[in-house]
């Protein structure tokens, strides 16, 4: 496991745009994995900027690790919507080749059953982008989620739906559920990169890098993946 502790946002969003272009660049056909909120929103800025500077995004396939159930991919505060907006649009990835799981399908364990086969017919992920959550999931993976899961219909607790409340008008229009990939989905990746900035997170960077393996602390199970890069601000890695 690598662990980088860099300054501040933008250095989190340099080195983790830098180790992105880097798989695109080794491999055109790369299949990324891809996370949403407001972690990811450096890189996915720097993303663009790689591209117009020359890093061809065609031939890339991604999967993003979440949605909300109940929110049709036009609403504004749906993950396929904000993928368009923060990056989608913004590089020359084909539409065709961006997978958001569907919060609206009318059969949803069918949709998580239809996902995972989607992720292995293009061979699994190469990298896998992850923030954390304040309580220490991955994915919207709470704790307790078991290390063995799959894509998977999953209740939100009262802490991210707290955590999450400043994207919606009100507390109460937040989802109180999602579409996740699963602890086994994410640890498929071939390669994982998880960032974080600010003092909110440290505790949990601290029990996911130096804590016990434990389903109470989902993002733990990282320690068990073979090639993994934590990318921390000061103040998210302060307690290591």
């Amino acid at each position: 496991m690598n662990v980088v502790v860099v300054n501040n946002f933008d250095r989190m969003s340099e080195e983790a745009a830098k180790l992105m272009v880097a798989q695109i660049r080794s491999k055109p056909n790369s299949v990324l994995g891809l996370a949403t909120g407001s972690t990811p929103l450096g890189v996915y800025r720097l993303l663009a900027e790689y591209h117009q500077r020359g890093v061809d995004f065609s031939s890339v396939t991604t999967f993003n690790l979440d949605e909300y159930v109940g929110l049709a991919p036009a609403h504004p505060q749906s993950y396929r919507h904000y993928m368009e907006e923060n990056l989608f649009s913004k590089v020359n990835v084909r539409k065709e080749n961006t997978h958001v799981p569907s919060g609206t399908a009318p059969d949803l364990q069918a949709e998580c059953e239809r996902y995972e086969q989607a992720i292995r017919q293009v061979g699994g992920i190469d990298l896998q982008l992850l923030g954390i959550g304040s309580n220490a999931h991955i994915g919207f993976n709470e704790p307790g989620t078991p290390f063995g899961s799959t894509t998977q219909v999953v209740d939100l607790t009262e802490s991210t739906i707290k955590d999450n409340a400043r994207f919606f008008a009100s507390p109460d229009e937040v989802p109180t559920q999602a579409v996740s990939m699963g602890i086994k989905s994410i640890m498929r990746a071939k390669n994982i990169v998880l960032i974080a900035y600010g003092g909110s997170k440290a505790e949990a960077i601290y029990a996911a890098l130096r804590g016990p393996v434990t389903p109470k602390v989902p993002a733990s199970v990282l320690q068990l993946h073979p090639s993994v890069t934590f990318v921390v601000d000061q103040a998210a890695g302060s307690k290591l």
